[in-house]
């Protein structure tokens, strides 16, 4: 009998192509940091229980919820992703962002991604926000929605 083995990393470079991906830190309740850039910003993030990421890590299991924003006219998706539940991270290599945004498309044009990053950092609540580089990121499956 052959066993099937899964695709890892076919699966990462499907999602991951057209992405690109902020760090935030941000001292915030997750719910409150969307609301502010709801507020601030013209984005609509909602909360989606559908996909919420679950590890499991030391017998135990973590949740970590993400809101999500499309944005109508053209094919930009938005997703949030809480990187901190009870002590246990979402991207350990990056413990000190509180949220991780993903940005998803055909093709982000520099312009908007840099003038994103330029508003986020002009909202006092934000403390820093980095573009984060895909290779670096060393539990991308983590991200990966179903």
């Amino acid at each position: 009998m052959s066993k099937l083995k899964l695709d890892i990393d076919g699966i990462e470079e499907d999602f991951f192509s057209g992405t690109r991906i902020l760090g935030i830190m941000c001292q915030l309740k997750n719910y409150r940091f969307c609301w502010m850039l709801n507020a601030r910003l013209p984005f609509d993030f909602r909360l989606n229980t559908d996909f919420e990421v679950q590890l499991k890590k030391k017998g135990r299991n973590y949740f970590f919820q993400v809101y999500q924003f499309y944005e109508t006219g053209n094919e930009l998706q938005h997703y949030i992703y809480q990187n901190q539940f009870e002590g246990e991270y979402l991207l350990p290599e990056f413990k000190h962002f509180d949220f991780l945004w993903l940005i998803k498309a055909a093709i982000i044009p520099d312009d908007d991604f840099i003038n994103l990053q330029r508003n986020l950092k002009e909202i006092n609540e934000i403390q820093l926000v980095t573009e984060l580089i895909q290779e670096k990121i060393k539990n991308k499956a983590n991200l990966i929605l179903q």
